[in-house]
């Protein structure tokens, strides 16, 4: 059983029994990020949870490479099908990934095929990083790939941006429910709403192996909590 921590928090906290996602990283780079945060990343009070439009702001991949270390994973997130060679070229062997395939806040939709390039034997971690409302068939067409370990699930796509928390718990329960009825040898990372033990075993109930949480993070006393539970099982 793996904890980890997704961005942006990944990208600053580092724990003991913690395992941080860093990114989400592009080819290059995409600055503006403070201003995307100050604009954009808001507590709704009609979901009751926080949205945000960042649009996948980062300081590209080469700076993700520079600044890696070996018990972490790199987001990276691909907005042109070109891009896969040079990015694949340019990490590591051994780099763990995480595959974003589907950040809804960026201009454009993030490529979704010709991914299988990133497997090998060296990584420990290649992850795709499923939407909540992905068709079931391009799951089927991951696992066909190649692909064994996938995070449910991403912010949920309205028209103000990306919905992140609770509201991701129903549609994890669909995916990962999925996921365990067809495939057998699935890893499940079960991200999304996290913010009570009892979130984790729910996760853990329906098939989930792993778990990731992000939101949270926005209240260090729901936080600590958490992780004092992590430290519990550890």
């Amino acid at each position: 059983m793996v904890f980890f921590v997704g961005p942006p928090f990944g990208n600053y906290i580092n724990l003991p029994y913690i395992t941080p996602i860093k990114g989400s990283f592009t080819l290059e780079p995409r600055p503006g990020l403070f201003k995307q945060i100050i604009k954009t990343l808001r507590y709704d009070f009609i979901y009751k949870d926080w949205i945000n439009k960042m649009g996948l702001r980062n300081k590209g991949i080469d700076y993700a490479i520079k600044h890696y270390n070996k018990g972490e994973i790199i987001s990276i997130a691909i907005l042109d099908k070109k891009e896969i060679p040079l990015i694949v070229r340019k990490i590591p062997e051994n780099m763990d990934v995480e595959l974003n395939v589907s950040c809804p806040n960026a201009e454009k939709k993030m490529v979704t095929e010709g991914l299988e390039s990133f497997l090998n034997h060296k990584r420990k971690w290649c992850i795709i990083k499923l939407s909540p409302t992905i068709e079931t068939t391009l799951i089927d067409n991951y696992y066909q790939l190649g692909f064994r370990q996938f995070h449910c699930s991403n912010t949920i796509p309205i028209k103000q941006g990306g919905l992140s928390g609770k509201a991701i718990i129903p549609y994890n329960r669909k995916l990962i429910t999925y996921l365990k009825e067809n495939y057998n040898d699935v890893e499940i990372i079960a991200g999304g709403g996290i913010k009570e033990w009892k979130t984790v075993e729910e996760y853990k109930k329906l098939g989930a192996n792993h778990f990731a949480f992000s939101t949270i993070c926005f209240n260090p006393y729901l936080f600590c909590k958490l992780y004092f539970n992590i430290i519990k099982k550890y």
